[in-house]
């Protein structure tokens, strides 16, 4: 009995190591095989300290493009210090910053001021807001209607800037360069009597509110502030019109669309009239009716191929001076052209109006 026992007791024994000899080969085979990598394992460590400026002084900062790339970005308890964000990104604060000149590249979100005073800015954004701000003197490009709160002495241009990559910095952000409501401004606080915020003069000069970059690394940027050569049309937005007559262009999508609104804003402004307001939409059949009436079924068939692009010049013998140039140099080209000075006035009101609505202004 005891020698049966013990071998009943071995036999245990001997089937673990038999197992343990099986899965040792397993093992050393599992060793050789690479681990298994994911796509969210191969994207690099994004740290916060490179998308931020944090308590400078006296001091030139900036990001060159391809830098920030979309992320977001935060500048905060800066003095006297001239930052330039020459990229697009997703959302940028700036918080409690006091005599700084900056510029900020194209941002797919909001701009938002908290706490600053004295602050020189070129910026384009989505959505653009401050609050508890003093002394603010921003050329903006801002798709949505600008917000300030708790804010006074904010002065407003249009914004005029040009480097190769801004274009492509533009749509990276998903924002449209023909979308600018930069003079449309909505406080939250007003104050009776008194008014928080004003427009900068017509004359300003970009370059003495936000200058050149002087660091030698920036300066690799090339840069342009030519008015003819900003990459957003510069507009009079709500400043007083020379004229009572204005006219309406709509440009329709296509190969050149885009090269042919800058086209066709170079011939009117060489011819003195002035632009004061462009949008980009997508209109539908029934939205087409509505603004072009009785020509609407001249131009529904083109809307399908995306957003168009509509113009509102300024200034007296704008319809004629507009019918002729887009007869001269684009004979061919499909365009929607106010007809006469009286139904010039419609048509700017009504395009607006549906072009507000649908972008929920």
């Amino acid at each position: 009995m005891r020698e049966s026992e013990a071998r009943g007791k071995r036999k245990p024994e001997k089937e673990q190591q038999q197992q343990q000899q099986r899965q040792q080969p397993a093992e050393e085979a599992g060793e050789q095989q690479p681990q298994k990598q994911y796509s969210w394992d191969k994207r690099e460590k994004v740290d916060p300290k490179d998308y931020m400026f944090n308590g400078l002084k006296d001091e030139t900062v900036g990001r060159l493009p391809g830098k920030v790339a979309g992320q977001q970005f935060v500048i905060q308890d800066c003095e006297a210090c001239n930052i330039y964000i020459f990229d697009h990104s997703a959302t940028i604060t700036i918080d409690d910053c006091t005599n700084c000149r900056i510029f900020l590249g194209p941002v797919k979100g909001s701009i938002f001021f908290r706490n600053c005073r004295d602050c020189k800015c070129v910026v384009a954004c989505q959505q653009f807001r401050t609050r508890d701000c003093r002394k603010l003197e921003v050329f903006l490009c801002c798709a949505t209607q600008p917000i300030i709160e708790s804010s006074t002495s904010i002065k407003f241009g249009c914004f005029q800037f040009y480097y190769p990559e801004l274009a492509f910095q533009f749509k990276d952000a998903g924002l449209s360069i023909f979308n600018n409501t930069w003079s449309n401004i909505h406080d939250f606080t007003p104050l009776s009597g008194e008014n928080n915020w004003s427009l900068l003069p017509e004359d300003a000069v970009i370059q003495d509110y936000v200058p050149l970059p002087t660091l030698e690394e920036l300066k690799a940027v090339r840069i342009s502030t030519d008015a003819s050569r900003s990459i957003v049309p510069i507009t009079r937005g709500q400043r007083q019109k020379i004229s009572d007559e204005s006219c309406l262009a709509v440009l329709f999508a296509g190969d050149y669309t885009t090269a042919n609104a800058r086209k066709l804003i170079d011939e009117m402004l060489s011819r003195s009239f002035l632009l004061v307001q462009t949008k980009e939409v997508l209109m539908k059949p029934e939205d087409a009716q509505r603004v072009f009436q009785e020509r609407a079924p001249d131009f529904i068939p083109f809307l399908e191929k995306g957003p168009v692009i509509a113009l509102e010049f300024n200034g007296d013998g704008a319809v004629e001076g507009c019918q002729l140039i887009i007869n001269d140099v684009f004979n061919g080209t499909k365009m929607f052209v106010s007809e006469n000075k009286v139904a010039a006035s419609g048509d700017v009101e009504s395009f607006y109006n549906f072009a507000d609505l649908q972008m929920g202004m």
